[in-house]
């Protein structure tokens, strides 16, 4: 590899994709098939060009049409072909018929693989970017079990011989990643933007499996993810585990909590529980497609200028075990919330704020990198199908509520608040716990973190267990 010399420093230099390719056919023992579907053979192409691929492709197709697919592949349960489903089908096919096929007896040093991919890239009209799943599975010792990479992407480029061609590349990066950074996900992760500008291409949700990945934390994986700036945001199911955000939020009626969560608080309960029972009453709510999201923004996990992962992980364990949906995003204002919700789902939506959040929102601070400055951002978060429902505020000397009728915004913004809240926009949560008030995570934090008694009972039932058992937020 290429050493660049910058002052009394040394960098090691991006490998061009043909060299990348080339180094992978030059090793004598890896070896396997591409199947790509959809988007053409863009990965493989890079192989072939780069010399020497005979003695690493043993196969190369794309089962394009439908009725073909079908034939070799199977019939979906669902009736779709670009879906992670698919692409496992397509991995665990190739690799049976390699294992069939090439005799370990005359190959004893063979590292067998399988790469594919399953796409779908811009429309005629342009209505729709395109996306699709991405994996290989391959060996990294002769007869060892397999590893597992396998991805989400969602196309940027207006062109689909742009996109094929961003693939392609990935396609490449992917493969000599799985094989030469495999004992470093992380930087396995950020090599898959080598020679491709983050504007070109998203990855949403990546999963690794396999003996090499058994210690590798998929949710930590995905927030290198959003860390990186290679997506806006990740999800996490009730299980833990990582979601495609498209799957779950797509038509559906979603209520978000944005918070710190460190810890999840009863007050946190109790506004996520009032909220939703609002939500269900409204018009246009349909209860068995409504979604709670516990969504966490990326400027909240950082200490010091650096994301602290273990705080991110305490923090997802204890909202997942709790059975809810979890979202980690880079946004800073809720009106990109929005408008990412809005992405997949034209249904009614709510946000469950406290009367510090909704203050902060009628900040102009926030807003003037637009254009239009508030009243773009406005027009953005509130032209949707939302609602914001509001959780008061205790002030603790008078003994008084603070709720959308007494707030205080800044006297410019007073008319533009009372437009919005004589609209139906803001709503009042009043069957509230006035017991649960005066909670404030960071009070708790301290007193976990000095011991102090009684913060157990501060937390929703069982979440204090869980602290104390696996050691979260200084707990010792």
């Amino acid at each position: 590899m290429a050493v660049t010399i910058l002052g009394d420093k040394e960098i090691e230099s991006i490998p061009s994709i043909k060299s990348k390719a080339l180094r992978i056919n030059l090793n004598e023992n890896i070896y396997g098939s591409f199947s790509e579907i959809g988007a053409g053979q863009e990965t493989v192409r890079n192989f072939f060009r780069a010399g020497g691929a005979s003695g690493t492709i043993a196969k190369t197709m794309s089962a394009y049409d439908k009725d073909f697919s079908d034939a070799i592949y199977g019939i979906e349960k669902d009736g779709r072909y670009v879906t992670e489903s698919r692409l496992k089908t397509m991995l665990s096919y190739e690799i049976g018929l390699i294992e069939q096929r090439i005799p370990r007896e005359k190959h004893p040093n063979k590292l067998f693989f399988s790469y594919a991919n399953t796409v779908t890239t811009i429309d005629f009209a342009k209505k729709y970017k395109g996306h699709g799943w991405v994996g290989i599975r391959y060996q990294v010792e002769p007869n060892g079990d397999y590893n597992e990479i396998l991805l989400h992407i969602r196309f940027h480029e207006n062109e689909a011989t742009l996109q094929q061609n961003t693939l392609g590349i990935l396609g490449v990066n992917l493969i000599y990643g799985a094989y030469y950074k495999f004992d470093e996900p992380k930087k396995l992760l950020r090599y898959l933007y080598d020679h491709i500008d983050k504007e070109k291409i998203e990855i949403d949700t990546i999963n690794f499996s396999g003996p090499q990945f058994e210690k590798v934390d998929n949710r930590l994986m995905s927030l290198q993810l959003v860390k990186n700036g290679m997506t806006e945001a990740i999800m996490f199911g009730p299980d833990g585990n990582n979601i495609l955000p498209a799957s779950i939020l797509y038509k559906k009626n979603i209520l978000a909590l944005r918070g710190s969560f460190r810890p999840v608080t009863k007050v946190n309960i109790d506004m996520y529980e009032k909220s939703l029972e609002m939500f269900k009453k409204e018009k246009r709510v349909d209860e068995d497609r409504t979604l709670v999201i516990f969504e966490i923004t990326l400027s909240n996990l950082r200490a010091e200028g650096e994301i602290n992962e273990e705080d991110f992980m305490s923090r997802a364990r204890l909202l997942c075990s709790l059975g809810h949906t979890v979202m980690i995003s880079n946004f800073q204002e809720y009106y990109k919330l929005v408008e990412y919700f809005s992405a997949y789902t034209k249904k009614r939506m709510g946000l469950a704020l406290g009367v510090n959040n909704l203050i902060d929102i009628f900040d102009e601070k926030y807003y003037r990198h637009l254009s239009g400055g508030i009243l773009e951002a406005f027009g953005k978060l509130f032209f949707k199908d939302l609602k914001v429902y509001l959780y008061p505020m205790l002030n603790p000397k008078t003994g008084e509520y603070t709720n959308s009728e007494n707030l205080k915004v800044h006297p410019r913004m007073k008319e533009l608040y009372k437009f919005f809240k004589y609209n139906g926009k803001v709503v009042d949560i009043e069957d509230f716990n006035k017991d649960h008030l005066n909670i404030f995570s960071r009070t708790v934090l301290k007193m976990i973190q000095n011991k102090e008694a009684g913060w157990e009972e501060l937390l929703p039932e069982g979440v204090a267990r869980i602290v104390k058992q696996q050691k979260l937020f200084g707990w010792k």
